[in-house]
């Protein structure tokens, strides 16, 4: 028996120094407004063939608050080292979740909102001239506990959101789309985690949701180690061109 816990023992060593010198930050993916974790898929592949542990949040996309809050209770249960991943929407709720939290070393902006505090997401889409989302979005729904729900009109899907994808995957996305509460796109920003954690950002230069001169604005402000502009993408640039978003976010596991 002595000798069986002793080999367990060093067994044991040999494992956690193995897993120490080979273990991977987790990637923590967080979608935005109109998507669902579903749009990671093509860098989830990516990212867990190259070694890298993943979660693919389900982004409530009921205020930023309150995402916050959900996003950092999932944050916290972590143990190892974070990379945190937010597209569009969910780039206001990482920079609000991550704020406070040591083990987080890296944010990915992926056509995403970088706000500063006291900033809005529907402010800075309009911040420049670009933008062509309000007249693609349907009547707002009206919710019974109060408040409104929005969703793009699904003929106008393929155009506005996902130009650069097959009209079959437009079409799917369309229908399988989350919305965002009216109120989550004008509530305002109280932390900016950009300013303390080193960030990178990706975006497509044909991005109709937030015009490519805020995500340029953005990215310089926050003073990104790594800015890549995918020419031709739309705002689901992580659908169209999966890999040099996963790239993006290995430079940012790997960075120091």
């Amino acid at each position: 028996m002595k000798r069986l816990l002793a080999g367990l023992a060093i067994a044991g060593t040999i494992f956690s120094n193995a897993y120490a010198q080979t273990h991977k930050p987790t990637i923590v993916l967080v979608h935005g407004a109109f998507a669902d974790a579903s749009s990671w898929n093509g860098v989830i592949d990516i990212l867990e063939n190259d070694g890298y542990p993943v979660v693919a949040v389900a982004n409530p996309l009921r205020g930023v608050g309150n995402d916050a809050e959900y996003v950092a209770d999932i944050l916290s249960s972590i143990e190892s080292a974070i990379v945190v991943v937010g597209h569009s929407y969910g780039g206001s709720v990482i920079s609000e979740a991550a704020s406070d939290n040591a083990k987080v070393k890296a944010l990915v902006y992926v056509s995403a909102f970088a706000p500063e505090a006291g900033e809005t997401a529907a402010g800075l889409a309009g911040k420049f001239a670009g933008s062509t989302l309000g007249p693609a979005i349907a009547p707002p729904v009206s919710l019974s506990g109060g408040g409104k729900d929005l969703y793009i009109q699904q003929d106008k899907f393929h155009d506005q959101f996902a130009a650069d994808l097959s009209n079959a995957e437009a079409k799917l996305m369309a229908a399988t789309q989350r919305p965002i509460a009216e109120a989550a796109l004008s509530e305002t920003q109280t932390k900016a985690a950009w300013k303390n954690i080193p960030s990178w950002f990706i975006y497509g230069d044909e991005d109709k949701n937030i015009p490519p001169e805020a995500l340029a604005f953005m990215a310089g402000r926050a003073h990104a180690r790594e800015t890549v502009v995918v020419k031709g993408a739309s705002h689901v640039v992580m659908v169209s061109n999966p890999k040099p978003v996963a790239e993006l976010i290995e430079n940012a596991a790997e960075a120091e």
